[in-house]
């Protein structure tokens, strides 16, 4: 893999696989280097973790005793049931951690069943209680949609503005329907950051990231330069091809 060093993070560029790969390697090593009893991991939503989830538990990269010592969540939701193919965490729970064995006292989904601020504040007593005060996820994997967001945080969205301090929060997106995500805070208080984005409909949007001017209000991915020694693009060639 070709690697770069960039304002907003390292960047690894390599095949599918490869990528795949280092991101189960970058998630395991945080995982063997800490001393914490609880260690979370935020999954994330998208075609891409569809495919990373299929191929780790068909090609056996992670046993069921690794995955169940860890503590599960996504780092952002839709205000949809689990049950709902749009459903970020249910998309998880039944691609990954239900073929895996995790137990359900490991898994933390978001509260889509009650209100949004409800939801969120229920989100933010559980997250406390499991990562500690000013602290978000050990590890939180990302991806980029091709206008720059990440999470559930889009061009224009009110929590790029200002979150309140809150590390984790709820939010109307115009067109999108309410939303659950982390929150620039919260991304300042993870451990380790995993953004993949892959195939040739991302290169100009990362060429916007790395490349263009520094405006995260209409280029949400550009929050990441506040932690970006934390930060980790993988991405392919036909994503890269314009850095």
């Amino acid at each position: 893999m070709k690697t770069l060093t960039t304002d907003y993070g390292r960047v690894f560029i390599g095949s599918k696989c490869e990528l795949f790969q280092q991101a189960l390697d970058l998630g395991m090593a945080a995982r063997a280097q800490t001393t914490r009893s609880r260690f979370l991991w935020a999954l994330t939503g998208g075609g891409t973790p569809k495919e990373w989830y299929q191929w780790a538990v068909a090609e056996q990269k992670i046993t069921s005793a690794e995955a169940a010592a860890i503590e599960w969540s996504v780092s952002d939701e839709r205000h949809v049931l689990l049950s709902s193919s749009e459903s970020n965490f249910g998309n998880a729970e039944r691609q990954f951690l239900a073929p895996l064995g995790v137990p359900t006292d490991r898994r933390h989904p978001w509260m889509v069943a009650w209100p949004v601020s409800e939801a969120a504040e229920a989100y933010r007593r559980t997250m406390l209680i499991l990562a500690g005060p000013g602290r978000a996820y050990d590890v939180c994997f990302l991806g980029m949609g091709d206008d720059c967001h990440t999470a559930s945080l889009f061009p224009g969205t009110p929590l790029l503005k200002d979150d309140g301090g809150l590390p984790f929060d709820g939010q109307e997106v115009p067109g999108k329907g309410w939303r659950l995500t982390i929150t620039p805070t919260g991304l300042r208080q993870c451990g380790l950051i995993v953004v993949m984005t892959l195939g040739p409909g991302k290169a100009e949007a990362l060429h916007r990231v790395m490349r263009g001017p520094h405006d995260p209000n209409n280029v949400p991915s550009q929050i990441l330069k506040s932690c970006a020694d934390r930060v980790v693009w993988l991405v392919d060639d036909a994503a890269a091809a314009k850095l």
